[in-house]
């Protein structure tokens, strides 16, 4: 017999699962019910609807990024240092989860409930707003200049995040978030020290 929340869990990492797929074809809760080998049915004892099982998504990919995130902040004093280990958390965790970077997209949302697209630009502007946040830190430390537009600088970097994401996406999953990222931070760098007092 599964303990409570199990066969919830379950349902989530199949859906997860089956996001992965390059195809992109919509996901049907018959499709996810086949899966599992159980009715729709069974799926709705568990979940009120498609939606609801969408929105455990969101909240798997919250608490897993701002658990770390929050950590980053706590531990890393400098506030570049934060704002790098967070652009390559975002682009590692995309790496890894290749179906949450559907949902992080708003790709598996097309054609659902609204309040799911909401939801994750609500999770971008948070991310945005601890991107601003670590910038702010940085300011204080002389390392870009006070006077420095944070909210332009971390819109900046949080389009880069999206972009990747995109691309690994529309790539088939074949184009990974992380390549080039010791490149590519150095020049997202720049950008930031550029800000710097004259």
């Amino acid at each position: 017999m599964a303990k409570p929340g199990e066969k919830k869990l379950q349902i989530l990492q199949t859906l997860a699962v089956m996001l992965e797929d390059p195809k992109g074809e919509k996901i049907t809760t018959a499709a996810l019910a086949a899966r599992l080998n159980c009715s729709e049915a069974a799926l709705y004892r568990h979940f009120a609807s498609k939606a609801q099982m969408f929105e455990g998504l969101i909240e798997f990919i919250e608490t897993s990024l701002f658990g770390v995130i929050n950590q980053i902040s706590a531990e890393e004093a400098q506030g570049l240092q934060q704002v790098e280990h967070i652009l390559a958390l975002l682009l590692n965790f995309s790496q890894r989860n290749r179906g949450m970077t559907k949902v992080l997209t708003g790709d598996a949302l097309v054609n659902e409930n609204e309040r799911l697209q909401t939801r994750i630009n609500q999770l971008h502007d948070k991310i945005e707003a601890v991107l601003k946040q670590a910038l702010r830190v940085a300011a204080t430390q002389e390392q870009i200049a006070v006077t420095a537009d944070f909210g332009a600088l971390a819109n900046v970097l949080l389009c880069y995040i999206i972009g990747r994401w995109q691309q690994y996406a529309k790539s088939g999953f074949t184009r990974e978030p992380m390549t080039h990222w010791p490149q590519q931070w150095p020049m997202l760098c720049v950008a930031c020290l550029s800000q710097r007092s004259a």
